[in-house]
């Protein structure tokens, strides 16, 4: 696959590892802890082909009504891998953006989460996005209230808000929109997930649990992006 039909942003929303576990008679968690095994072999096969931003699903504001005990393994897990990959990460040019709501998250994650992204924020071999207490509907609401914020402050005029700008008052500001979205599980929905990054991405649904979904699995994906016509409302011209 050459770099010329490449997506430059793919996201990717990593659903259903509760269900590989229940179908192998295994805990949540260790369905948590096998799709952690994907995270790392996607994100390293997604910088190693070019692709430029990688944005993950990794938690939900929704997710917060889970279990506590397997809100709290998700959290240990956050800083674990963090902890444990961080420095291969920076090694490797990869800058880490956490986006989401930060606030009321606990200090532990907040100090792991803080640290990743200093020691890489100056990297440019690829961004990695982590979607973290992330909505899309919650991110629109926050780039509204800074606008609403800034009109007031004499910072911003409203006739100069377009899509253009707005842009820039997303977690996602200064990033490209999404080429590619990725969803695994068979579930066909968006699920709150980058609304507004979306609007001209070409969609990719597979039946494939997250913990299933190989790297040959997203070269599948990538494949049938570089197959597709995209005319950003447009028409085909012919020659």
């Amino acid at each position: 696959m050459t770099t010329a039909v490449l997506p430059y942003h793919v996201a990717i929303i990593m659903d259903g590892n509760g269900r590989w576990a229940k179908g192998r008679h295994l805990t949540r968690s260790q369905g948590h802890l096998e799709g952690v095994k994907r995270v790392e072999e996607i994100v390293s096969e997604a910088r190693r082909i070019g692709i430029k931003v990688l944005t993950l699903y990794t938690f939900s504001t929704e997710n917060w009504n889970r279990p506590q005990e397997e809100i709290s393994l998700l959290m240990r897990t956050l800083i674990s891998v963090l902890d444990r990959k961080v420095n291969e990460l920076h090694k490797n040019g990869v800058k880490i953006q956490f986006i989401g709501r930060l606030t009321g998250v606990s200090q532990p994650v907040l100090e792991a989460i803080n640290k990743a992204m200093t020691l890489t924020e100056n990297n440019e071999t690829m961004t990695l996005n982590i979607a973290f207490n992330y909505g899309a509907r919650a991110e629109i609401i926050d780039a509204v209230k800074m606008i609403h914020q800034n009109i007031n402050q004499g910072k911003l005029r409203i006739d100069d808000v377009d899509e253009n700008n707005f842009g820039q008052y997303l977690y996602t500001k200064s990033q490209s929109d999404v080429d590619l979205l990725v969803r695994t599980s068979g579930e066909l929905r968006i699920s709150n997930f980058l609304l507004w990054q979306i609007s001209y991405a070409e969609l990719y649904f597979t039946s494939k649990f997250w913990p299933d979904f190989t790297v040959g699995e997203f070269h599948k994906a990538l494949k049938e992006f570089a197959g597709r016509d995209r005319r950003y409302g447009g028409v085909k011209t012919t020659v």
